[in-house]
């Protein structure tokens, strides 16, 4: 029985993939769910099963484009399984040529060494000394003109001899050209949309993580060994002070369609997270709803996710307010860009200690810039200023605004 193998829809108004990568050859045996190709969507990376074993014909190429629905291979249900002693003759056989043609390399490099040539003095080339120094500066000889008997190069020719700005001077200049994932053109045709479609505009804010360090260096040991060896990282402050301060100006929390505003009770915070294909922004639903060890417990499972390429589309649909972390990768300062059709982004950096005026004195405390991109259309100077100066409000005085004065209680300790 012929098995004729289609594209399933990866996700609500996803309608064509493009074939990344085949996890197999044409005519190889597969087995039933073994992964046997990659295909991209312009929302995540995602593997593709064998429906049934057999020997497998594949009917699409690499980088092509198909149709959801669209058979892309087909699997002979009815063919035995191969002994696995007959691809091993199969190797030893493509070997033996390879082996065969080792032993002709001396061959064609014996004409190459013959530096007579050199001893000659013919135009343009250097004379030993000469071209020890050519060699010390990197210049080829074709380059230098010489001045010496037959046109030969001479040590004064060497010596006085530069570089070409238009010449190439022995470095590597290769290159290679390869298509573009259908995941980063679609992340690329979104950002370019981001920035022609929306008044986007960057306000920026510091906070000090002094409160934020200590309560992590009390209570990190005990949460970790509470929650199953959980860490207790920044994202679950930044996220509850995100949450508070949405709650607090709302219109951050909104977004246009069309000619109407569109806002929300509830606090959907998409995290920006690194992949082995690229940025993933998955979705931490209800935020405002989780506990501390809720917030890192999820976020650990989607950045899993991510890492593993197992993200789905489900896991990144909707979201009403996006936090990035570009401090990871050691950003001071940036202008994150927003994730359509959201209205605001919250951009984390690295924390560098700096001497800020305490109280009148000057103190040395970790110091992180944030930074809020929002949509001018919607969200007006007040809102943005005081959302970010709520951010900061929270993660400044974590104790009493984000864990109602009780830390242990809080962290579920």
């Amino acid at each position: 029985m012929i098995l004729e193998m289609k594209v399933p829809s990866p996700g609500e108004s996803i309608t064509e993939v493009e074939i990344a990568t085949w996890l197999v050859k044409d005519g190889d045996y597969v087995e039933k769910d073994q992964a046997i190709a990659e295909v991209d969507s312009d929302k995540a990376t995602l593997e593709l099963p064998a429906e049934a074993s057999g020997i497998i014909t594949l009917k699409a190429e690499e980088g092509d484009a198909v149709a959801v629905g669209q058979v892309v291979c087909l699997i002979d249900t009815d063919a035995a399984k191969p002994e696995g002693s007959a691809p091993a003759k199969e190797e030893k056989k493509e070997e033996a040529p390879k082996a065969e043609a080792k032993k002709e390399e001396p061959k064609a490099e014996a004409p190459k060494a013959a530096p007579a040539a050199e001893k000659t003095y013919a135009s343009g080339t250097p004379s030993p000394a000469a071209r020890k120094i050519l060699d010390e500066k990197n210049i080829e000889p074709a380059s230098v003109s010489g001045t010496g008997k037959g046109g030969r190069i001479t040590k004064d020719d060497a010596v006085n001899a530069t570089p070409s700005m238009g010449t190439p001077t022995g470095g590597n200049r290769g290159s290679e050209r390869t298509k573009l994932s259908m995941l980063r053109r679609k992340v690329a045709e979104r950002l370019v949309a981001a920035k022609n479609e929306t008044a986007m505009l960057t306000t920026f804010n510091e906070v000090n993580m002094t409160p934020i360090n200590t309560i992590r260096n009390e209570y990190k040991d005990a949460f970790k060994a509470k929650h199953g060896g959980l860490g207790l990282g920044y994202m679950s402050f930044f996220t509850k002070a995100v949450t508070r301060a949405l709650q607090l100006y709302p219109d951050v929390n909104s977004m246009i369609d069309g000619q109407e505003k569109i806002s929300y009770d509830f606090c959907d915070i998409s995290v920006a997270v690194s992949g082995p294909k690229g940025l993933m922004v998955p979705v931490v639903r209800n935020a405002e709803n989780l506990t501390f060890r809720g917030i890192e417990s999820e976020i650990k499972r989607l950045a899993i996710k991510a890492r593993d390429g197992q993200i789905t589309v489900d896991d990144m649909t909707g979201g009403t307010f996006t936090i990035s972390n570009g401090g990871v990768f050691g950003s001071m300062l940036s202008t994150p860009i927003i994730n359509p059709p959201q209205s605001g982004i919250l951009g984390m950096h690295n924390i560098i200690e700096r001497p800020i005026a305490v109280n009148g004195k000057v103190e040395i405390h970790p110091m992180m810039y944030v930074a809020l991109s929002y949509d001018h259309r919607i969200i007006d100077g007040r809102e943005s200023v005081g959302f970010l100066v709520a951010v900061k409000e929270g993660l400044e005085n974590p104790a009493e605004l984000l864990m109602d004065n009780n830390p242990k209680k809080a962290l579920e300790l």
